[in-house]
C-alpha cells in the first residue's frame, strides 16, 4: 500500500489543505461540548454568572471580603483590578440602587483564575459568618483548632464570631485564615466553593438592583450563537474536506488507471501470458476502485481521528480527570470488537478479489465463446459454472457483510453503555458537589468523540487490508518488468537494405517451457519478394513471425531488418515499417474509415479507397448505409468473419509499410477472394517484403520463397517446384491438399 502512496506526491498541496482543514474541524468539534457545558452550568445553573469574581460590587461588600483575604494578595491580585465606577458606568451595568460601586477591569485568564480562588474563599467565610452557609461557624472554629468546644461553637452567634474576628489584629486574622485554608477548604471540593461564591455574587447583584434574568438570557444567547457559528464553520470545513478528499482520491484513481493501462499496452506477449485478461480488467477497474474508496476514507479519517482522539483526551482531563477510566473501558470494548472482526474478516477480504477474478473470467469466456456454447448445447453447463463461481463469491460477500453489519449495533451498544456509566458515576459526583451537570454532559460528548475516533481508526484497520490486497495486485502490474523494451542507445535501419529480413541461427523458447519452439532457424526474405511459411499445426509458424515485430525476443541468434538487429532499434521505428495482419481479424469501435486508418493518421481518402480495393473490401463497404463512414460495432460483430479479415488487410495496405506480415490471414477468405487479394496485393506491394503464414498450399504456390517448418526446425527452403523435389514434409502437405495434376501445373485458380 505504501507504494500507492507515492503516487500522491503530485497532490501534496491538496493533502496539506486537507490536514489544515481537518485541524480546524477537529478544533471546532472539540470546542462545542465546552459551550454545551457553559449553557447548562453558567447559563442555566449559575444564572449567567461565569465567575466568582464579580464584575460589579458595592464598596461595602468589597471591604468585607477584603478582610478575609491575605494582605499581600489584596495588594497584588485584587486592588489593582478594581476601580470606582462613575454613575454612567453603574447605570450601564444595570445598577439601580444608589450605592458606591466598584467595577472589574479587563484581566487575563490567569489573573482572573487567581482572583477567583481568593473570592471563592472570601465569599465562603463571609457566608459562614453571616449564617448563610451550609457550613456553620462551629466547623470553622473546630478547623482552626480553637479552644472553644465544638458544642459551644455550634451555639455561638455567627455575628459575634464575625465581630471577634474583625477585632483581631491583622496578623492574627491572617494566621487564622491560613489555618482555615489548610484544614477546612483543603477538604472541600473546589466546585463547592465556587458554587457558594456564585450564589453570593447573585445575591450581591440582586442587592444592587441588577436584572439577573437579563444576565442569564445574555449568557445563554451569547454561548448559543457562538456554538451555532462554530457548528457552521465545522460544517463548511467538512464539506471542503470532502471535496478535496474526493477530488484527490478520484485523481489518484485516474492516474493509477492510466499507469496500469499504459503499462499493459507496453506488455510483450510474454507478460500478457503471465496475467489473464479477466484479471487485468479486474485490477484496472475493481481493484483501483477499492483503493480510491479507501483513499477517501484515509484522507478524511486517518488524519481527523488522531486529532479528535488526542484532543478529546486532553479536554476530558481538564474537565474531570477522575472519570478518565470510563474512556479506557469504552475504547477497550471497541478494540475487542474490531479485533474479532479483523480476525474473522481479514482472510475473507483476500479471497473476495480472487473470486471476483474467477467470475470475470467465466463471464468473459462465456461471452467470447457464445456461438460454440450454443452449437454444442452446453448452455446449462455454462450456467452452472457461472452460478458456482458467483455463489462462491456471494457466500464470501454475505459472510463479510453480516460480520460488518453486526459492528454498528455493537458499537452503539458500547457507546450507550458508556453513556450510562458516565451518568451513573457523574450523578454521584454531582451529589457530592465535585461535578456539575454541564461538565457531565460535556464529558459524555468528549467520550463519544474519543470512542468514535478509535472506531474510525479501527474501521480503517479493517478496510486497509482489503485495499492493500487490491493495491498489491495493482502494484504487481506496475512492477512487472517488460521484457521487450527500447534499447538505451537506438540505432537506425540501413536504408540500402530497406525491407530485407534476416533470421540468423534463431532459437526461441517460451517462458517456462522445457524445449525450444524454434531451433536454429536461418533464412533471408528480400524486398519485392513473397516469402511463405508452411508447416503442420504446432510447427512454430506464428511463433516465427511474432519475432519480426518483437512480440517476443529471440532466445538466441538474431532477427535483422535492414541489416540491423531488431533489438537495437526502437519499437516504434520497427513496427512503423511493418504492416501486420493477425490470424483473427480485429476491429475497433468506430467507422470503417477509422479502422482502415488505424495505423496512420495522414492517409488520404483516395488511399483509403485504394486499400479497400486491394483487400477486395470496397464492394461490401459501398453496400452499407454510410459507406466508409458506417459504424463498426465493438469487436466487429456487425460484419462477417471474411469482411473483418478484409478490413484488417486493408488496414495494413493503407499503412504502405516496407514489410507485410500475414499470419494465416487468408484462411477466412474463399478461394476466389483469396486469389483476387493476392493478385492485387502483389501489384500494390511490389516493392515491399511479404511474409505469409499459410495452411493452404494454393496460397503459397506462387511465392518466391517457401519456408517449411517441422517441429520448430527449418526443414526446407525454396519455391514450389524445388520443394516438391527436395522436401518430404512439403510434398506430403501438398499431396494432402491438391491432386498430382494441380501440383505438376504449380497453380491453383
Amino acid at each position: 500500500m505504501h507504494k500507492i502512496f507515492k503516487h500522491l506526491k503530485k497532490y501534496i498541496w491538496s493533502i496539506v489543505a486537507i490536514v489544515v482543514l481537518l485541524a480546524v474541524q477537529a478544533t471546532c468539534d472539540l470546542t462545542l461540548p465546552t459551550y454545551t457545558a457553559a449553557i447548562v452550568d453558567t447559563g442555566l445553573q449559575q444564572g449567567g454568572i461565569e465567575s466568582s469574581v464579580p464584575e460589579v460590587i458595592s464598596k461595602s461588600t468589597m471591604d468585607e471580603l477584603l478582610m478575609w483575604m491575605p494582605q499581600e494578595s489584596i495588594e497584588t491580585d485584587v486592588k489593582p483590578f478594581f476601580r470606582e465606577a462613575t454613575a454612567q458606568e453603574a447605570e450601564k451595568l444595570g445598577v439601580t440602587v444608589a450605592a458606591e460601586v466598584l467595577v472589574l477591569e479587563k484581566t487575563s485568564d490567569e489573573q482572573l483564575e487567581a482572583m477567583s480562588e481568593l473570592f471563592d474563599r472570601a465569599f465562603m467565610i463571609n457566608s459562614m459568618l453571616n449564617g448563610d452557609s451550609s457550613i456553620d461557624v462551629g466547623a470553622m472554629l473546630a478547623a482552626v483548632g480553637s479552644d472553644v468546644s465544638l458544642e459551644t461553637a455550634q451555639q455561638m452567634d455567627p455575628l459575634e464570631v464575625r465581630a471577634g474576628m474583625i477585632a483581631m489584629p491583622q496578623e492574627q486574622r491572617e494566621e487564622m485564615l491560613i489555618q482555615i485554608e489548610e484544614k477546612l477548604f483543603s477538604i472541600l471540593p473546589d466546585s463547592m466553593l465556587q458554587q457558594a461564591a456564585i450564589v453570593a455574587v447573585k445575591a450581591e447583584y440582586t442587592a444592587l438592583g441588577m436584572d439577573l434574568r437579563t444576565i442569564q438570557s445574555q449568557s445563554i444567547w451569547q454561548n448559543g450563537l457562538r456554538m451555532l457559528l462554530i457548528a457552521l464553520i465545522s460544517c463548511v470545513v467538512s464539506i471542503a474536506v470532502g471535496y478535496f478528499g474526493s477530488t484527490t482520491a478520484a485523481k489518484l484513481g485516474r492516474d493509477l488507471r492510466g499507469k496500469v493501462f499504459h503499462k499493459v499496452i507496453g506488455f510483450s506477449q510474454r507478460e500478457m501470458d503471465g496475467f489473464s485478461t479477466a484479471s487485468l480488467i479486474t485490477r484496472t477497474t475493481n481493484d483501483i476502485q477499492q483503493v480510491q474508496g479507501v483513499m477517501v476514507m484515509l484522507l478524511r479519517m486517518v488524519i481527523y481521528a488522531p486529532i479528535i482522539g488526542i484532543g478529546g483526551i486532553l479536554r476530558v482531563r481538564s474537565t474531570n480527570s477522575s472519570m478518565t477510566w470510563v474512556i479506557f473501558v469504552g475504547v477497550l470494548a471497541v478494540l475487542c470488537i474490531v479485533l474479532v472482526l479483523f480476525t474473522f474478516g481479514m482472510p475473507k477480504f483476500k479471497r473476495m478479489q480472487i473470486q471476483l477474478d474467477k467470475v470475470n473470467l467465466v463471464m468473459r469466456e462465456t461471452l467470447t465463446g457464445l456461438p460454440v456454447i450454443r452449437a454444442f448445447c452446453t448452455q446449462k453447463r455454462e450456467e452452472e459454472r457461472f452460478d458456482d463461481a458467483s455463489m462462491t463469491l456471494t457466500k464470501t460477500q454475505l459472510f463479510v457483510g453480516r460480520l460488518m453489519s453486526g459492528m454498528m449495533p455493537l458499537m452503539m451498544l458500547v457507546m450507550n453503555g458508556v453513556s450510562i456509566l458516565i451518568m451513573w458515576v457523574g450523578a454521584q459526583g454531582i451529589e457530592a458537589g465535585t461535578m456539575q451537570v454541564g461538565d457531565m454532559m460535556a464529558f459524555i460528548q468528549y467520550t463519544m468523540q474519543i470512542i468514535m475516533a478509535f472506531l474510525m481508526i479501527s474501521m480503517m484497520s479493517v478496510m486497509l487490508p482489503r485495499a492493500s490486497v487490491s493495491a498489491a495486485r495493482i502494484q504487481e502490474v506496475l512492477d512487472t518488468d517488460i521484457s521487450v523494451i527500447d534499447p538505451e542507445t537506438a540505432r537506425s535501419f540501413d536504408e540500402a537494405k530497406r525491407g530485407i529480413i534476416e533470421f540468423k541461427d534463431v532459437s526461441f523458447r517460451y517462458p517456462g517451457a522445457d524445449e525450444d519452439m524454434l531451433s536454429h532457424v536461418s533464412f533471408t526474405a528480400r524486398r519485392g519478394q513473397t516469402t511463405a511459411v508452411l508447416g503442420g499445426t504446432g510447427s512454430g509458424k506464428s511463433t516465427l513471425i511474432n519475432l519480426i515485430p518483437r512480440f517476443y525476443d529471440v532466445t538466441s541468434g538474431s532477427v535483422e531488418i535492414g541489416g540491423t538487429d531488431v533489438r537495437n532499434v526502437t519499437l516504434e521505428n520497427l513496427r512503423d515499417r511493418i504492416g501486420y495482419v493477425p490470424q483473427q481479424g480485429t476491429l475497433f469501435t468506430g467507422t470503417i474509415s477509422e479502422n482502415i486508418t488505424f495505423g496512420s493518421t495522414d492517409i488520404s481518402p483516395e488511399q483509403i479507397q485504394k486499400a479497400a480495393q486491394v483487400a477486395q473490401a470496397e464492394d461490401f463497404i459501398m453496400q452499407r448505409q454510410d459507406g466508409f463512414d458506417d459504424e463498426i460495432a465493438q469487436g466487429g460483430t456487425n460484419v462477417s468473419g471474411g469482411q473483418r479479415q478484409r478490413l484488417s488487410i486493408a488496414r495494413a495496405v493503407a499503412k504502405n509499410p516496407d514489410i507485410f506480415v500475414f499470419d494465416d490471414s487468408f484462411s477466412a477468405l474463399d478461394f476466389k477472394t483469396d486469389v483476387a487479394v493476392r493478385r492485387a496485393l502483389s501489384e500494390a506491394a511490389k516493392d515491399a517484403t511479404i511474409i505469409v503464414v499459410a495452411q493452404r498450399i494454393s496460397t503459397v504456390l506462387s511465392a518466391d520463397q517457401i519456408l517449411v517448418l517441422d517441429e520448430g526446425k527449418l526443414v526446407g527452403v525454396g519455391n514450389h517446384q524445388e520443394l516438391m523435389q527436395s522436401c518430404d514434409v512439403y510434398r506430403q502437405i501438398a499431396l494432402s491438399q491438391l491432386s498430382k495434376e494441380e501440383l505438376e501445373d504449380g497453380k491453383k485458380a
